[in-house]
């Protein structure tokens, strides 16, 4: 087959060329970026209305250098008056302690016990009714936003005052978490135990008590645990409606302007939420191992519990030995029963009081409804606005510290353990730390209003913030990181094509979730001067106004609510 080349001098496009002798141009590789995604750009969004508010926020309730500066002369008061500290007397500080400590364990013990109810109704795994499980999920997000101080004045109203209005508001108020731990936990654990059970003809709490249970058991535990670190840096602040403990005697202290017995009772509630922060963070890390995952390490439990299960094949049947390991679960078991009867002894809950505070329900709940603004609903408005500043510039001046803070704990990151655990301890002690005692000292020091709120919460998202995010970095995937060290990347560049990268989602739903405990502990801290609508709240329930307590209540939940459905269309977003 003859064909005639064309000379090279013609081109493509010369009319001396023919169709078949024209040359396809080459094709060069041109890499692109992709073009974002709608949930790309939502979830941009609201990260940038979050920073675009915080920023407002800040200038708003001129939080800067100037105002903190004016505060100085006050701060140089406050310690003259404050120093030398003026302790109560050793015994009296025992009491008042033991008794904050018993409120505490026996609102821990109650919320683990009906959180755990709720999370089997809650769960896909251990029911099927889908009304059940939202209706399940509704009650766990109507307890978070209540908050405990609303329920503590309703419940003191109709058991009166005691203990036992202690133990049902931390109670129930913890449910809103435990309850969605519990939930999470048992959904994410394998169903295959479960379902073994049920083909073999298990009735459903066999199946719930013989595999569902003990799967998320240390899970569970580590969870009472981290709850009752939080219940115990909430009961300082039921002292201030008449709750007995040692926050009523800070209440009494600082309402008199016993600022140097105020802030002895002050650091020895400091140094106890940093005690119980320390050695509930140990005994989590006994049951979960060295790090503690997101939802508490249930995955791990579950990897640990079959890897020791397939290693002990010729032990399967036999009743389990007598060890060192199983002597120190028993006895865990009976110092917490009898930790439980104790509390229950020095707390002295009347029963009688109570089983009758049943019959005062119908006479409470007509003193709290109909709702009214009492002729302020502009005032409260605004002070739901400042709230929800305080909130906003809290988070973000929080995030801002908790990011760098962060990422030194991450042991994955920084290749000097030294340095990982002494940003570590830092956390702890920072979380330790009750936000309400920071209020406190920042009004007196800084004068009433938003400052001090937004300051207190900002240290407070500080610990919380910076927890998660050292968490979050550590659960990343190591081979994604190897990868790319592999190919000549950087340490710096590392952390932020690939360590970063990975974590970003969840960094982005813990965003969410921080600006809503600000914004919920934003409210309380209003009580003691700190701004927001927490003072008109405290108010109304001095003068018995509780029609516009209800009124407030409902304020606050439509704004947890909202949150709580941006965190979970963000977190689908992410997903």
């Amino acid at each position: 087959m003859n064909s005639t080349v064309a000379p090279p001098e013609l081109r493509k496009g010369d009319p001396e060329r023919s169709p078949e002798q024209s040359v396809p141009p080459v094709e060069q590789d041109r890499r692109t970026i992709p073009l974002p995604s709608l949930r790309g750009l939502l979830a941009w969004a609201i990260v940038l209305a979050f920073v675009s508010g915080g920023v407002w926020s800040i200038i708003d309730l001129r939080i800067n250098i100037a105002s903190l500066a004016d505060s100085w002369d006050n701060a140089v008061r406050f310690m003259r008056r404050t120093l030398p500290l003026d302790f109560p007397p050793w015994v009296e500080v025992a009491r008042t302690t033991a008794y904050t400590l018993a409120i505490v364990l026996l609102a821990t013990v109650l919320a683990v016990v009906l959180s755990t109810a709720v999370a089997l109704l809650a769960a896909r795994t251990t029911c099927r009714s889908p009304g059940v499980r939202g209706a399940a999920r509704a009650f766990i997000v109507l307890m978070r936003a209540l908050p405990e101080l609303v329920l503590a004045i309703i419940f003191i109203r109709i058991f009166g005052f005691g203990a036992m209005a202690g133990v049902l508001a931390l109670g129930l108020h913890s449910i809103g978490m435990v309850g969605k731990m519990y939930a999470d936990a048992i959904e994410d654990q394998d169903d295959g135990p479960r379902r073994s059970l049920e083909s073999a003809g298990a009735t459903r709490l066999q199946q719930i008590f013989g595999a569902t249970i003990p799967g998320v058991l240390p899970a569970m535990v580590a969870t009472g645990l981290h709850r009752f670190d939080i219940n115990l840096r909430a009961s300082v602040i039921l002292g201030f409606v008449g709750i007995g403990g040692i926050g009523a005697d800070l209440s009494s202290a600082l309402s008199t302007m016993n600022y140097s017995r105020g802030m002895a009772l002050a650091l020895v509630v400091l140094v106890l939420c940093i005690a119980t922060e320390l050695i509930s963070g140990l005994l989590r890390m006994r049951l979960l191992g060295r790090s503690e995952p997101s939802r508490f390490g249930v995955l791990w439990a579950i990897d640990r519990a079959r890897s020791k299960a397939r290693g002990q094949d010729a032990q399967q049947g036999t009743i389990p030995p007598w060890d060192g390991a199983r002597i120190t679960r028993l006895s865990y078991l009976g110092l917490s029963v009898l930790a439980v009867v104790a509390s229950l002894w020095y707390a002295e809950i009347d029963w009688q009081r109570f089983l009758a505070g049943f019959g005062r329900i119908p006479d409470v709940a007509q003193r709290f409804w109909p709702p009214s603004t009492g002729g302020h609903a502009d005032v409260l408005l605004d002070a739901l606005v400042t709230t929800f500043q305080i909130a906003l510039a809290a988070t973000l001046l929080g995030v801002l510290v908790a990011l760098p803070v962060g990422i030194l704990a991450a042991r994955n990151v920084v290749r000097n353990k030294a340095v990982a655990q002494t940003f570590r301890t830092i956390i702890v002690v920072t979380r330790g730390i009750p936000e309400l005692i920071l209020a406190i000292v920042l009004v007196i020091i800084s004068g009433l209003g938003a400052v001090a709120g937004t300051l207190a919460l900002a240290i407070g998202a500080t610990g919380l913030f910076s927890k998660l995010v050292a968490d979050s970095i550590e659960e990343t995937d190591v081979r994604v990181q190897e990868a790319v060290s592999t190919a000549g990347a950087s340490h710096s560049q590392v952390l932020v094509a690939a360590t970063l990268r990975q974590a970003a989602p969840s960094i982005a739903s813990h965003l969410i979730y921080q600006l809503d405990v600000n914004f919920r502990s934003a409210t309380l801290l209003g009580i003691v001067g700190a701004g927001g609508i927490g003072f008109y709240l405290l108010n109304a329930t001095r003068v018995l106004q509780f029609e516009v307590v209800t009124f407030i209540l409902l304020l606050v939940m439509a704004v947890v609510l909202a949150l709580e459905g941006i965190a979970v269309l963000l977190r689908r977003i992410v997903r």
